[in-house]
């Protein structure tokens, strides 16, 4: 195939989801109709784009590669992990919504908290439609989240894990790199949240413009910022990172009854404390910009 029909294909599905984005599907869901995320950045990486592999060495056998999950959920359909493409995007949290959640010292804010529930549920179906378009166009795909077979597993390195990450997904198709917090650090920064849809369709991968999966954390990389470690109001952020287990406990506990109670929102939590008002909230941090006041 042309470097230029791929092109077009790459070009085809950003579209996609741009369009899909900007539909009243992406709402928050609330007395003043505002959308739950801000333009979508979009990626790709190759099937059999070394990463995927390394991955499952590094976090446990349990853990996908592209070509694990696309024959248990086709396993009639001949392919090779060549011949598959990992579409990833990052859906950015709003202006907005950002603002109000830097004001939060213990709780997420009602504009945070309904992009989790209802920011997610436009997630779902962005994942779905994709799906749908590039099935009824001759291109088999599926979505790692929405399938059935998707779980959370332990791993012996680190702890609570799931057999596919949205998150490495968008690091493997050259959208940002990880913070100490474990947050994916994009152009647009941490604020946001990562979908992504395998399909067998070629389409060129999209460069990986860092060399290192930490290379935009200040902490990490300069010894500089920790202002995540100062927002976390579960304490699961220290030096030496992020505890899944004194996490998910805080918001899977403490904010799920906040956010009910007092914003009448059931079956979600949020937080994100971590991702705002620090100086990768909206941005790649420089030593130079300093920390976010």
């Amino acid at each position: 195939m042309k470097k230029a029909e791929k092109e077009s294909k790459a070009e085809w599905i950003a579209e996609i989801i741009r369009e899909f984005a900007g539909s009243p599907e992406n709402s928050l869901r609330s007395e003043i109709d505002e959308p739950a995320w801000d333009e979508p950045l979009v990626g790709f990486s190759r099937g059999d784009d070394p990463l995927y592999g390394e991955l499952k060495k590094i976090i446990g056998p349990f853990y996908w590669t592209p070509l694990d999950i696309f024959r248990d959920t086709f396993p009639d359909f001949n392919v090779t992990s060549g011949e598959l493409a990992v579409i990833a995007w990052v859906l950015p949290q709003t202006k907005a919504t950002k603002l109000d959640n830097r004001k939060e010292t213990r709780f997420p804010s009602e504009r945070w908290a309904r992009s989790r529930k209802y920011g997610e549920e436009f997630n779902v179906k962005l994942r779905t439609r994709l799906v749908a378009m590039l099935r009824n166009n001759g291109h088999e795909a599926l979505a790692p989240q929405l399938s059935p077979l998707w779980g959370m597993k332990v791993s012996e390195k680190y702890g609570l894990c799931s057999t596919w990450s949205e998150r490495h997904a968008a690091y493997a198709a050259g959208l940002g790199t990880f913070g100490l917090c474990d947050g994916l650090i994009t152009p647009a920064g941490k604020a946001m949240r990562c979908g992504s849809v395998i399909a067998c369709i070629d389409v060129p991968p999209t460069p990986r413009p860092y060399k290192k999966h930490i290379e935009y954390c200040l902490f990490l990389t300069e010894g500089t910022c920790g202002k995540c470690m100062e927002r976390c109001p579960a304490g699961a952020i220290t030096k030496e990172g992020h505890n899944k287990m004194k996490c998910q406990a805080y918001v899977d506990t403490v904010t799920a009854d906040y956010v009910k109670k007092n914003f009448g929102l059931d079956k979600t939590y949020g937080c994100g404390l971590c991702q705002t008002k620090v100086p990768c909230e909206s941005q790649i941090p420089t030593a130079k910009k300093g920390v976010r006041k």
